[in-house]
């Protein structure tokens, strides 16, 4: 496949899936109970909603659904984990939001949770999309195999806690708060485990729904980190660069509040080219692994961490 077309192929597999997240999330958002439940609170599920549906580039969905597409895995149950991850995602951005956290007024060029209702309902639908992500996932319409359900609940709970992305936000809230200066390897373990975590369980989760073997588990496990690591830096470049309005949320914020950044370590030129070299060898990854063409797509995945501008 040409780089052209695999670019194109890409963009319109992106826009696929994130039509068919978006789709899955207004139907499992809906105020209809489930078995166990008693009642959804309407002020609540609309919070919910908000913080949902209606934008975001559904990259951590795209990344499980693709991977397992490379062992000819698809349908709903993939869409159903897919929706669970992404429910983790939206959760951790409204509670980043909070002023407590990052204090941010505006999110996907929209007011934050906290800004459109208030922050006991911003806290609240973060805790409701976390608990509803592991709802989904044990959930036996995700995978007729017990067995690969707790697995997903086990790596989705290690990805987005304590040792995960939980962990990685109080890293970087700490961070702020040093006056020493941050150090790459500080830099490194707080950002695989904020940004990386995530990324990395979504590839992950769809090598273990499709059965991947050991070699190319690892392959794609390596391809994750690498690809996570390739996003932040990424985001941190575009932080220090952006245009706000293309960017749909503030601009500048982590010079200003002494974030640790590999921007602020090394300088722009450097943060570029690691991010260049890690995206390098996410591409590399899927080639060690034997994927062949089939992995044409994850490698623009990586190319597009790289290249874009939001």
């Amino acid at each position: 496949m040409s780089t052209g077309v695999a670019q194109d192929e890409f963009a319109r597999r992106l826009t696929a899936v994130a039509e068919a997240t978006e789709s899955m999330l207004d139907s499992l958002l809906q105020p209809h109970c489930l078995p166990g439940e008693r009642a959804r609170p309407s002020r609540l599920l609309e919070a919910m909603r908000y913080s949902t549906l209606g934008g975001g580039k559904r990259l951590r969905p795209f990344l499980l659904v693709e991977t397992a597409k490379l062992f000819d895995l698809a349908g709903p149950g993939v869409l159903r984990a897919a929706c669970a991850l992404e429910m983790i995602h939206c959760y951790s951005l409204v509670h980043d939001d909070l002023p407590a956290m990052d204090d941010d007024d505006l999110r996907r060029g929209r007011p934050t949770c906290h800004k459109a209702f208030d922050e006991a309902a911003a806290i609240l639908a973060g805790d409701g999309l976390l608990t509803y992500a592991f709802d989904i996932v044990a959930d036996a319409p995700t995978h007729a195999d017990a067995s690969v359900r707790a697995d997903l609940t086990l790596m989705l709970a290690r990805a987005s806690g304590l040792g995960g992305m939980v962990g990685g936000q109080a890293l970087d809230l700490e961070a702020e708060a040093k006056k020493e200066p941050h150090t790459e390897n500080f830099v490194a373990l707080m950002q695989s485990m904020k940004t990386g975590a995530l990324l990395l369980c979504a590839v992950e989760a769809g090598a273990r729904m499709g059965g991947a073997d050991e070699k190319r588990r690892k392959a794609l496990s390596r391809y994750g980190a690498a690809l996570g690591a390739a996003f932040q830096v990424a985001d941190d470049i575009l932080d220090a660069e952006g245009d706000e309005q293309a960017l749909g949320k503030r601009a500048g914020k982590d010079a200003d509040r002494n974030k640790a950044t590999l921007v602020a370590l090394l300088g722009l030129a450097e943060a570029r080219k690691r991010r260049d070299a890690l995206a390098a060898d996410a591409v590399q990854a899927l080639a060690d692994g034997g994927f062949g063409e089939k992995a044409a797509i994850l490698a623009e995945a990586a190319r597009f961490t790289v290249a874009r501008k939001s």
